[in-house]
């Protein structure tokens, strides 16, 4: 085909494409089967036949495989609520032992106080106070936080990452923020902070002295008056508002009168005892091989 003047004209593509979809060698395909005429009766059952022998197996092993799955299940339910019996029964008793040790930390608190004069009384409350390990009540501020709503799936976990969940370093920020502002004492869902606390995360977990902590987290403080202003004009709580309006994180605080806050499990002292000299006495004989110098080695196997 040429246009005017001679010049070769050929179609586009695409236009060639919609001519002739069909590739050529599909065509010359089928005309040899044509020619070839259809396969042979015994081909035909030959070829349904290894179909239907397919199928069948197939069909045998799902079945095969289903009621594995449901002889399994009722192992795998016995194994779960034998699990969930077990957590209950180690809160129950975590409970109990947590009730005993407040009956005689009450205890020996009655009968140190009987052996005191009331001057010590007052001075060691006041340092039980300070340093967390007495409970102390008055007036303060409570701030409460919680995770935004997430739209993950609780079973398979497939889902957005959740930018308003509440993180290790979230409470950190709180707590900071009340010491700064003049808090005396503060707590975390119960749990008592004091100078050794630790606030850390466990995976998805939050602990407070080790202990995992649950939203929403409220976490409370006594302090001054001026505890709630200066709480609302802290970096941390500025920061905390702008998480929430922008990835909808549940962050609020009030005033409460009266507050009570728990005191905090007494702390396992760590001393250090002098380290037993392995040398024997300058009395007995020396059993160390002296060096070429006349010297003996030092116990750590070096020499100076």
């Amino acid at each position: 085909m040429t246009e005017r003047g001679g010049r070769p004209y050929a179609p586009d593509f695409l236009t060639e494409l919609f001519r002739n979809p069909l590739d050529p060698g599909y065509a010359a395909a089928a005309e040899r089967r044509r020619r070839a005429g259809s396969p042979a009766g015994w081909r035909r059952s030959a070829m349904r036949g290894v179909s239907l022998v397919t199928l069948v197996a197939l069909g045998f092993l799902l079945a095969v495989a289903y009621r594995q799955t449901l002889a399994a299940e009722p192992s795998r339910s016995k194994a779960r609520a034998g699990l969930v019996s077990q957590i209950k029964q180690r809160e129950a008793e975590n409970a109990a032992l947590a009730a005993r040790a407040e009956r005689l930390r009450a205890e020996v608190t009655r009968q140190r106080d009987a052996a005191l004069s009331q001057s010590a009384v007052a001075e060691l409350r006041e340092l039980e106070a300070a340093t967390g390990l007495g409970r102390v009540r008055g007036d303060g501020l409570v701030v409460r936080v919680a995770d935004a709503p997430s739209d993950k799936d609780a079973v398979t976990g497939a889902g957005e990452t959740n930018l308003g969940r509440v993180l290790d370093r979230d409470l950190q920020d709180i707590a900071n923020a009340l010491w700064s502002a003049g808090a005396e004492a503060i707590a975390i869902n119960g749990q008592r902070l004091t100078a050794t606390s630790t606030i850390r995360a466990a995976g998805e977990a939050i602990l407070v002295d080790f202990k995992p902590v649950v939203g929403p987290y409220e976490v409370s403080a006594i302090g001054p008056r001026q505890l709630e202003r200066r709480f609302r004009e802290s970096a941390a709580a500025r920061l905390l508002r702008s998480v929430s309006e922008e990835y909808g994180m549940s962050f609020d605080f009030r005033e409460v009168d009266d507050l009570t806050l728990p005191a905090a499990t007494e702390p396992q002292l760590r001393f250090a005892t002098p380290a037993v000299d392995p040398t024997p006495g300058s009395s007995g004989p020396s059993s160390s091989p002296s060096t070429a110098g006349g010297a003996s080695p030092s116990p750590s196997g070096g020499g100076r």
